[in-house]
């Protein structure tokens, strides 16, 4: 049990990181929109869809960047967000986006029995266009949002970059209340 000025001590500590998350997201979200293309991606089967056919019925959309099945770190969050993806889909469209070839795509994520809808950028420009590729086109891990007007524009309403630790991934702050923390831990395929 803590003592007093033990718990005063965490109470703050935990009230200057909720208001400097707070502080991040209104700067975020203060950022300029980035009007984008309707790119046209793949769907598992290799049947063209337009970026503006995954919102559906809607105005806004959630755009996971996930580097494809030769990352570890991104089948984690894709595993975890297996779970909870219903729910963030009830708010707004949420998919996942990868550079694998579809067959690939297909193949991946049915062998991790992944339920969420998953692209294929495969022979695209859409994550280095976003951001999300270094010069060679190698692909970096991360979300967008989307907004579409009423004339159809589509533009990037909010981004950021996933890594060990961020706030998307759960496994990370479960860890770090160990004894030794992540202590060099990474995530593998199988276990």
């Amino acid at each position: 049990m803590l003592k007093g000025d033990e718990q005063k001590e965490l109470a703050a500590a935990e009230e200057q990181l909720k208001a400097a998350r707070e502080h991040l997201l209104q700067v975020r979200r203060a950022q300029p929109p980035l009007k984008v293309k309707d790119y046209q991606l793949s769907t598992v089967h290799g049947h063209p869809v337009m970026l503006s056919d995954l919102f559906g019925g809607k105005d806004e959309l959630m755009v996971i960047h996930n580097m494809g099945r030769g990352c570890a770190y991104c089948t984690l969050w894709a595993d975890g967000f297996n779970g909870v993806w219903p729910h963030l889909n009830n708010r707004a469209p949420f998919v996942v986006v990868t550079p694998d070839a579809p067959d690939k795509v297909k193949e991946f994520s049915a062998s991790r029995g992944w339920t969420f809808p998953i692209y294929s950028s495969h022979a695209t420009s859409f994550f280095k266009d976003l951001g999300f590729a270094d010069e060679k086109g190698s692909p970096w891990p991360g979300v967008s949002t989307f907004k579409r007007d009423s004339s159809g524009a589509i533009s990037r309403t909010c981004f950021d970059y996933f890594g060990p630790g961020d706030p998307y991934c759960s496994v990370w702050h479960l860890l770090d209340l160990m004894p030794k923390g992540v202590n060099d831990w990474e995530p593998k395929y199988k276990y």
